[in-house]
């Protein structure tokens, strides 16, 4: 059973899961499968007038090729506390390797919106029209503290995402 929210409904949920061992990040790859990583970054906002989510990802990262040509991407929040051991397996090991939606135990669900998949096992999803992407370069850091923070060697993409869909789930019985 899901209950849809506005984009802007479940943000301390977001803000407390980004804080502590991430959300998951699914992307759709040209052959049809699906990758997924965990982010430990992101927002929610206004952009152009529409909802937005924002994630970052570096170049080197599998995720990264997918997300050049997708047209979407789903980011699914677990509940607190749970799915710890999901999220560490998908924020160190790649999916070039592996299988992590299996190798995770996780499965996953039809999203409502869009042709990218969420996690079932979690409580909060976010549905993303892929809006834009853009290159951060170390130029176009204006603070040194942002900078000393910055990997300069591999600079993230900033990718934008319409939120098309935002939904709580329940938990399975």
């Amino acid at each position: 059973m899901e209950r849809h929210i506005q984009w802007d409904q479940e943000t301390e949920w977001l803000r407390t899961e980004l804080s502590g061992n991430g959300a998951f990040l699914n992307v759709r790859t040209p052959d049809g499968g699906f990758n997924l990583m965990t982010i430990g970054w992101g927002q929610v906002g206004i952009v152009w007038s529409r909802p937005a989510f924002t994630v970052y990802v570096r170049p080197n990262r599998y995720t990264f090729e997918f997300l050049q040509s997708a047209n979407g991407f789903t980011v699914s929040v677990p509940r607190h506390g749970e799915l710890a051991d999901a999220l560490m397996l998908c924020g160190t090991r790649s999916g070039r390797d592996m299988d992590k939606v299996a190798e995770s135990g996780l499965h996953l669900a039809d999203a409502q919106a869009i042709d990218t998949p969420v996690i079932a096992e979690c409580g909060l999803h976010y549905e993303c029209s892929i809006l834009a992407r853009v290159q951060l370069d170390p130029s176009d850091m204006a603070s040194e503290d942002a900078l000393q923070t910055f990997e300069t060697k591999n600079p993230h993409q900033i990718v934008l995402g319409e939120i098309v869909a935002a939904y709580v789930s329940q938990p399975s019985a």
